[in-house]
């Protein structure tokens, strides 16, 4: 076989090589094309609803409005109990100033002035400290008949983001996202369930332990007589 023979029978296997390597290449580069398109796709789903409407602790401002007849003197038996109701959610620790705004310039202002001195007073009962109470008054129209006092502290809150953003069609679900109201109402009712807000950033001291009910306990436990078991009548 001579050298030009030889050389033309073996160009066809190079070719064919050149030509798997290049459809591997090609492979390559549109599995890492899949993973790039993979990996964008996935970082766009969102995050949960706790993501998106975080609760956060912050401080909240704490109002009551109790509107005053122009006939009325004095605190009646249910701004009373409004009153009370109200302050059970003061933090007697944290004291913070209790504001007590009047209406001035309306029908009923002197009703309404009477009426936020005797809230005070129900205040100091409550035991909101005398020091940390603050009469005011804001400028009402003369036409008000029954202008409201307001009653109000700040008080350190666990709360979401507003609810109700409806920026979208919430049918429009080719992205796979939430839409933007989604977990808001679950979130604030949460919140608002959180008597304690420093709960969320951390563990309370535990409480000291109770030695007599631990040795009763752990007695029972060891001599098979649970309270279940005692409370059975055979």
């Amino acid at each position: 076989m001579s050298y030009a023979s030889f050389k033309t029978g073996r160009a066809p296997a190079t070719g064919a090589r050149i030509v798997l390597a290049a459809a591997a290449v090609s492979l390559l580069a549109g599995c890492a094309a899949f993973q790039k398109r993979d990996s964008i796709t996935v970082g766009a789903v969102p995050d949960d609803y706790r993501t998106n409407h975080p609760i956060v602790i912050a401080e909240k401002e704490e109002t009551l409005d109790l509107p005053v007849g122009s006939g009325e003197r004095g605190a009646t038996a249910s701004q009373r109990a409004s009153l009370e109701g109200f302050l059970a959610n003061y933090d007697k620790t944290a004291a913070p100033a209790l504001n007590i705004v009047a209406p001035s310039g309306s029908a009923n202002s002197a009703a309404a002035a009477d009426a936020a001195h005797d809230f005070a007073t129900i205040a100091k009962q409550n035991g909101v400290p005398a020091s940390r109470i603050m009469i005011a008054s804001y400028q009402a129209s003369a036409q008000e008949i029954a202008a409201p006092v307001r009653v109000s502290f700040v008080a350190m809150r666990a709360q979401t983001d507003k609810c109700g953003r409806w920026p979208a069609d919430i049918l429009e679900s080719s992205e796979n996202k939430h839409y933007a109201d989604y977990g808001c109402s679950y979130q604030n009712n949460i919140a608002a369930q959180i008597a304690n807000p420093s709960d969320l950033l951390g563990p309370r001291k535990p409480s000291p332990i109770d030695a007599a009910n631990r040795e009763k306990v752990i007695t029972d436990y060891q001599t098979g007589a649970t309270d279940i078991e005692q409370s059975i009548d055979y």
